[in-house]
């Protein structure tokens, strides 16, 4: 990105170069073209006109649109940091009341980090990673996933039946299959379709049922619950969330009405 800047002075052209390109002048290459000229009595005459050129990373295009997206959202004060490692970049928002924005899970979070990295991940075919964050709040939620997956786990040891959580990005499924893959007697998979794919922890010597659904002990079923017939074999991997969310609405009669989350760039 190549532009002509014209002030009353180089260092103000220079500045205004840098208000357009949205960075820092340490990021930009100045080439002056003109000086302003000193006439008699000291006076000076004409403008200063000064080349800048730019070229935008990956990080300066995700950055800028997380921006714009604050800005649109009128957060007070936002602040957007980013600082670059070996895969790309982790970008620190913050602002008036956007910590509270972000959801129990950090949905606005997950949300501005996939849409920055479509954005970014637009400028070349090479592919750049975006990880955003609040105030720590992905370690905060690590920990939490953590010990929900410890408790699970352990509970699955002691049943011999396996449990599935709620579904979960890709993000935090890793986390979890990394925390019950620690514990002995447990092992943990993906299964469903996203946004319902969520993690099955089951145990390693699971006990086994009769026809009635009673568990086999000493040559002899048992039946667990009071329904008749017992329970039925295998388990229901159908989240609460997802049973939610399969429900009519009164939306889906409505005809033409298009989609809620399309997004276009």
């Amino acid at each position: 990105m190549k532009q002509v800047f014209t002030a009353a002075s180089v260092e103000e052209a220079k500045q205004l170069a840098a208000e357009v390109f949205g960075t820092s002048e340490e990021n930009i290459t100045f080439n002056v073209l003109e000086e302003p000229k000193k006439g008699l009595f000291g006076k000076v005459k004409g403008e200063a006109k000064v080349e800048a050129e730019y070229s935008e990373t990956k990080t300066d295009v995700a950055v800028k649109y997380i921006k714009s997206v604050l800005e649109a959202m009128e957060i007070a004060n936002a602040t957007v940091v980013a600082a670059e490692n070996e895969d790309g970049a982790v970008i620190e928002i913050g602002g008036d009341g956007f910590e509270e924005m972000l959801g129990k899970k950090g949905e606005l979070l997950d949300s501005l980090q996939y849409l920055a990295s479509l954005v970014c991940n637009k400028v070349d075919k090479e592919y750049f990673r975006i990880s955003t964050d609040c105030n720590g709040f992905r370690e905060r939620r690590k920990a939490q996933l953590e010990e929900l997956a410890r408790k699970i786990a352990n509970n699955v040891k002691k049943n011999g039946r396996s449990s599935a959580l709620e579904p979960m990005n890709p993000y935090e499924r890793r986390i979890v299959h990394a925390a019950v893959s620690e514990i002995e007697g447990v092992t943990s998979q993906s299964k469903g379709e996203e946004p319902y794919r969520k993690v099955i922890i089951s145990s390693t010597s699971p006990r086994k049922f009769d026809d009635r659904g009673g568990f086999k002990r000493g040559g002899r079923g048992r039946r667990n619950g009071g329904g008749r017939g017992g329970r039925s074999k295998g388990f229901d991997i159908t989240t609460s969330f997802e049973k939610d969310y399969k429900k009519p609405k009164p939306e889906d009669s409505m005809k033409g009405a298009g989609l809620y989350s399309k997004i276009e760039f």
